[in-house]
């Protein structure tokens, strides 16, 4: 196997970066605004709870007509013994936090678990079956198609766990000025309901994320029969211990008749001290942060600096004698 000259890797490194720069430079146009997407699962997981309601009063259960891939997909997974893996509260409770609340999200999910380890391993054996490969030994081409399987095994649940985390940010970085907005406009005189209504509206644009949870969170006390309910699903859904916190204190609120208000004003300024407090946290650990890329980055420059000259006039002088 013979190995590319230097020439050829430096063409290949600049060709690479300055495809990432356009690519950089035009991502910002390709963007589109999600907020009428967001909207319609708004408006769906309405019409959803009301046909939900519909067909517990009826007696029968609502009936969701997939599509015809996931319905392929489940067929697979039910040849596979799988169904107990799709029915997992915990995976649910995951996908949703991640934002995949679609029905199929779960089957989806399942069967890129299933699939995407053996299509790591097909691509890995037909990539080592090129001519420049045929000189590794077969250890080395079994490792190579053993640690693709392993990564596409482990690749659908590294990409869940990212999408959890971003939204997780998103939605902790805009929660207390939703929190804020809310106790203005319960200290205005409106109802729980209305404040809802109020900050998805108003936080529609700047902070989509957490608009659509709450506007869910409105659906759902407006269809569901147990208000408590509701407030445990947006606690469920966003994994954050401050909305878990507004969660309890509405349910309290509600149980024992205490002022929303007074609840909502100690819950802000409880979240304030504690944002506050993280933020002099990492203000703390700074310092020790900045020593390793000091050391490594700044004091040798600054030796070079300092005593460069001295060397080099040492050298001349050396040079003279």
């Amino acid at each position: 196997m013979t190995l590319p000259d230097l020439s050829t890797v430096i063409v290949g490194m600049a060709a690479f970066a300055a495809f990432i720069s356009v690519v950089a430079a035009g991502l910002p146009f390709l963007q589109r605004d999600n907020l009428a997407s967001r909207l319609k699962a708004v408006a769906a997981r309405r019409r959803e709870l009301s046909a939900r309601q519909r067909a517990a009063l009826q007696g029968r259960g609502a009936r969701f007509q997939a599509k015809r891939h996931v319905g392929l997909m489940k067929a697979v997974l039910d040849r596979l013994k799988l169904q107990n893996l799709i029915e997992d509260k915990e995976l649910k409770a995951r996908l949703a936090q991640a934002g995949w609340r679609r029905q199929s999200a779960a089957v989806v999910f399942v069967f890129a678990r299933v699939v995407v380890p053996i299509a790591m391993l097909v691509l890995a054996l037909l990539y080592l079956s090129a001519p420049g490969f045929a000189t590794w030994k077969v250890s080395s081409k079994l490792v190579v198609c053993l640690l693709a399987a392993v990564f596409g095994a482990y690749l659908p649940s590294i990409l869940l766990t990212n999408a959890i985390k971003r939204r997780q940010f998103a939605l902790s970085r805009a929660f207390p000025d939703a929190l804020d907005l809310m106790v203005i406009c319960v200290e205005a005189g409106v109802s729980v309901e209305t404040a809802f209504q109020r900050v998805t509206e108003e936080m529609a644009t700047s902070a989509p994320v957490i608009a659509e949870e709450i506007a869910l969170t409105s659906a759902e006390l407006a269809f569901l029969g147990d208000r408590r309910q509701a407030y445990e699903n947006l606690a469920e859904r966003t994994g954050l211990a401050a909305v878990k916190s507004l969660c309890t204190a509405l349910v309290q609120t509600e149980r024992y008749g205490t002022p929303v208000s007074v609840a909502l004003r100690v819950l802000s300024q409880e979240n304030r001290e504690a944002r506050m407090a993280l933020a002099e946290k990492k203000a703390a650990a700074l310092p020790a942060k900045l020593t390793v890329p000091m050391i490594i980055f700044f004091l040798p420059v600054l030796f070079i600096v300092i005593i460069g000259p001295a060397a080099i006039q040492v050298s001349r002088i050396m040079a003279g004698h």
